[in-house]
């Protein structure tokens, strides 16, 4: 006869935990020894039980994900080409980013089987009748068609409008009041944020202010049933903390829905962020993407694209995007992450982080939102400058040695010279012009130490 498993161990408190690791420290404080303090302003504590959860969240998650390859369109005839074969070689979706409205959809799209395969489109401009041709192109049924629109994450990081506030908000009516063959149309750039240093209560505070200025803009009008968003994210060093993210994120979305009463599901399309990648000893960055994306999956993101390991200073080239094409399939057929949803979900660790990601975050949004909104917060510099303190604290902890890159803060490989190799420029580009506001800045941790060394070669 079968007995419940642990059934005849004694349940043992949390208090009765911490008293015996007091007992064990022999003196030593119990806070200061095993409480991590995280820069998020999460403590850390050494063991997690039920009693850390109040209430399991209610997170909801895709029953699949998604291996996406993205496509920056400089020819049509060579970026279709692409696009079959990447099909052909695991690839299950594509992201194009398209950089004119000279470039032709009938050219890009030829032969590829849209009513299979979802698609992802990003413009470098914003045209009411390129969107127009795109949506004419494509069949009554498809797989789902996602556009990547976004006038405000335009304004966050360029500091400019397309053309300007009131011109870029009608043509953005008039796409989604036509918007019946897209799966979504308004995306919110939240990798912005993440790749430019912000932390990640700051991260989703800003992703779900960001959303807030749509829904309220959008709240009056009839195509306000039209509005279904997708969030593009950046998953980061901390493997729990991103899964815990990329959680959070659904969970205040759905709160932030509800009081709009739109569909309170999202759309994630998840990608590691530049923001540790190194330029020496560029291997390791093959690990780094590696865990970044398992951080994405088990966060419950729809779709994954891992960038090349030297996507910073290579240009596309077979090898590096084979290699992070198979670092995603290895995760989806050898390691069976695509077996089972929600996977983090009971995990008293990650329960608690999402929790209070999602806790901290809704402070950091209330206090924008009696600030004016995001939209003036970022007219006012408030956003850059809370994003910039982030910044210099997370700086001054790598300068320090506190945060380690292996191979670029601590153990370096000296022999690495790295100058003639550089097809791409891998810095923050300043290049003075006028702006309405200041842009956010996406910048690398390693980038002051590369340049130096790079000189001394």
């Amino acid at each position: 006869m079968s007995q419940p498993l642990f059934e005849e161990f004694e349940e043992i408190s949390a208090k009765q935990w911490k008293q015996k690791i007091q007992f064990d420290l022999k003196g030593a404080d119990y806070n200061k020894e095993l409480i991590y303090k995280s820069r998020d302003g999460i403590n850390i504590k050494p063991f997690y039980n039920s009693e850390d959860i109040k209430e399991p969240a209610r997170v909801p998650s895709p029953q699949h994900w998604e291996i996406c390859e993205k496509i920056y369109v400089a020819s049509e005839e060579i970026s279709n080409h692409r696009a079959k074969e990447v099909l052909k070689k695991g690839a299950e979706s594509l992201w194009f980013v398209i950089p004119s409205d000279e470039t032709r959809i009938e050219k890009l799209l030829k032969n590829i089987p849209v009513d299979q395969v979802k698609l992802y489109f990003s413009f470098l401009f914003l045209s009411e009748e390129y969107i127009k041709k795109l949506a004419d192109f494509l069949p009554e049924k498809s797989t789902g068609v996602h556009l990547n629109l976004d006038i405000i994450g335009n304004l966050a990081k360029t500091g400019n409008w397309y053309a300007n506030m009131q011109q870029d908000h009608q043509v953005l009516e008039k796409i989604i009041g036509n918007s019946e063959k897209f799966e979504s149309v308004l995306s919110i750039d939240s990798t912005l944020y993440q790749n430019a240093g912000a932390t990640i209560p700051q991260e989703l505070a800003y992703s779900l202010a960001h959303a807030n200025e749509y829904c309220n803009h959008f709240s009056n009008k009839e195509i306000s049933t039209n509005l279904k968003f997708q969030f593009l994210v950046s998953t980061g060093a901390n493997y729990f903390f991103e899964i815990a993210k990329v959680r959070a994120l659904r969970l205040l979305f759905s709160s932030l829905a509800s009081e709009y009463n739109l569909n309170d599901s999202c759309f994630i399309l998840a990608q590691p962020t530049k923001r540790d990648k190194t330029l020496y000893d560029y291997n390791v960055n093959l690990l780094r993407t590696t865990m970044q994306s398992m951080s994405a999956v088990l966060g419950g993101a729809d779709a994954v694209y891992n960038s090349p390991y030297d996507a910073i200073y290579h240009k596309n080239n077979e090898f590096g995007d084979r290699i992070a094409r198979n670092q995603l399939l290895v995760l989806k057929n050898e390691s069976y992450l695509d077996k089972v949803s929600n996977a983090a979900e009971g995990a008293y660790y990650i329960e608690s982080l999402t929790t209070q990601f999602a806790e901290k975050a809704l402070e950091i949004f209330k206090e924008i939102e009696k600030g004016g909104g995001f939209l003036k917060q970022l007219q006012e510099g408030v956003i850059q400058r809370k994003i910039e303190e982030s910044v210099q604290k997370e700086q001054e902890q790598f300068d320090k040695g506190e945060l380690v890159l292996i191979g670029t803060n601590k153990y370096p490989n000296p022999a690495d010279k790295m100058k003639g190799e550089l097809e791409l420029f891998p810095f923050l580009k300043n290049k003075p012009r006028k702006t309405l506001i200041q842009p956010i800045l996406e910048r690398r941790l390693a980038e002051k130490y590369e340049q130096e060394r790079l000189e001394k070669e």
